[in-house]
């Protein structure tokens, strides 16, 4: 059974930093595209970033590009995302997920999500 877990939301403030982690069992990890989705409060679900299988080909949203960044450790199955400069803006519950394939495949199975609540 596929299971992704994600860790390292918290509460912090406008301009700190924070990284989150997503730790997958039950598959393969080096085989997929993996991302990171977050849903704010009465908002829909926004993709924010993803990476190939090798780490060397990378998406963000220009809502945090520049800001997060994104990384993978296949040996140890696990997807990273650095998150500097938070804003208030960047108040979200935090989801990593994985594709079924490549860059334009589904991303069919999803962690909980990590709550992430930046204060001004």
């Amino acid at each position: 059974q596929v299971q992704l877990v994600e860790s390292g939301g918290g509460l912090v403030q406008a301009g700190d930093s924070l990284k989150l982690s997503c730790v997958l069992s039950g598959s393969t990890f080096d085989d997929y595209v993996m991302g990171w989705f977050r849903q704010a409060p009465g908002k829909g679900p926004e993709w924010i970033s993803g990476v190939n299988f090798a780490g060397g080909s990378v998406y963000y949203a220009d809502s945090v590009k520049n800001r997060f960044t994104i990384d993978r450790d296949n040996a140890k199955s696990t997807l990273y995302l650095q998150m500097n400069s938070l804003q208030v803006e960047d108040t979200a519950v935090y989801y990593c997920a994985k594709s079924t394939g490549g860059w334009g495949s589904l991303f069919a199975s999803w962690g909980q999500g990590t709550q992430v609540i930046v204060s001004s």
